[in-house]
């Protein structure tokens, strides 16, 4: 079994760490969190230029069609350089709109988004818990969506939904909108401001229907969580990856009684410790974008694994990384608080750490009963 990227993919990915390292995104994202600085519209138009944004999207969408394979390497780069971007959330919803939409949702929709015109998000959320189906209240009714999201992944800076409803006969729809006068937008404050998170409200907005309708809507939108869970590994494993080579470097120059502190055991077996946890992340988000390249095997169970050891990875490596640091480590100035609040913000931002877990249990149950 081949775990490692083809080397176009791996290419890409060389060319967006080039490019984002020159962009020094920790900065950007500094500015961002000292509200400083608005959504970075230019670095995001940066990425579409190189058709980042479309290699999920077919070519006759828009897309440049490189797949998955360079999603993935594009999501470890960005989690690495701390872009301040709204990648996930856009992915995500046009996944949705391409694996669910009609012809001519597609043709519509997947353009703008490869493009860079529009910026879509998942609008699922309407309270804290875990993601449920039970928990959907928003109407959508003779096409009109009434009701509120909240928090919705840069719902701040997004030109349209994809917004989970309920209609009339209590069944659950995806619902196309875009955000006009009838959207009342409220910024929430996070741990991490550089990803803008929102509170809408719905007041009659107008929606499309996504796809043809049918009972089976819910359990398609949960298949696109999984392919949005592993790409959002691959973005935690990139984070997590950094707070470690962080950690390192400062271990071998900052000195203390004579020596690095590097040389001290206690460094070294916390620092091996992150590797290890790094390393797995790593193994288990590849094998998640194995299955989605081959579209075979259990990908809910492969998904779930990549999701839950790249959020324990991340946010071991930047409390780690903060503490070789030192007392330096918890200061504004220093980046390794930047890759805490990434942490802190992914593990929340596609269902926690314990609903994946349940992901996991309950898919590995129903592998043994098979």
């Amino acid at each position: 079994m081949n775990l490692e990227f083809s080397e176009e993919a791996r290419a890409i990915g060389d060319q967006a760490r080039r490019f984002l390292e020159k962009r020094d995104c920790r900065e950007r994202a500094r500015a961002a969190l000292s509200g400083e600085a608005e959504p970075d519209v230019e670095l995001w138009r940066e990425m579409v230029a190189f058709g980042w944004i479309g290699s999920f999207i077919p070519e006759e969408y828009g897309g440049n069609g490189a797949g998955y394979e360079a999603l993935c390497v594009i999501a470890e780069e960005i989690g690495r350089s701390l872009a301040p971007v709204p990648f996930a959330s856009n992915i995500l919803a046009g996944e949705i709109i391409l694996r669910s939409g009609t012809q001519e949702q597609k043709s519509y929709w997947l353009p703008k988004i490869a493009s860079g015109e529009m910026i879509g998000t998942l609008a699922l959320h309407e309270a804290p818990g875990r993601i449920s189906a039970d928990a959907i209240t928003l109407r959508y009714e003779n096409g009109r969506l009434t009701g509120r999201k909240c928090p919705v992944p840069d719902g701040a800076q997004a030109d349209f939904a994809v917004v989970v409803a309920r209609d009339p006969d209590g069944s659950i729809v995806p619902v196309l909108a875009f955000f006009d006068e009838t959207v009342t937008r409220t910024r929430q404050p996070t741990i991490d401001d550089s990803r803008a998170q929102a509170e809408l409200h719905f007041d009659g907005t107008p929606g499309e229907r996504l796809g043809s309708g049918g009972s089976g809507a819910w359990a398609e939108l949960v298949a696109a969580l999984d392919r949005a869970a592993v790409i959002l590994a691959f973005e935690e494993v990139g984070g997590a990856q950094a707070c470690l080579d962080l950690a390192v470097e400062y271990a071998k120059t900052r000195h203390a009684f004579g020596r690095p502190i590097g040389a001290n055991q206690a460094i070294k077996h916390k620092l091996a410790n992150v590797y290890v946890a790094v390393e797995l992340a790593r193994s288990n988000a590849m094998m998640g974008a194995l299955g989605l390249l081959s579209e075979q095997g259990d990908l809910a169970v492969a998904a779930a694994t990549a999701r839950v050891s790249a959020i324990q990875a991340f946010i071991m490596a930047s409390s780690e990384s903060i503490q070789t640091h030192g007392g330096i480590g918890f200061t504004w100035e220093a980046d390794t608080n930047l890759f805490y609040r990434r942490a802190n913000a992914l593990a929340l931002g596609l269902g926690t750490e314990s609903y994946w877990k349940e992901r996991l249990v309950s898919g590995l149950e129903q592998r043994h009963l098979a």
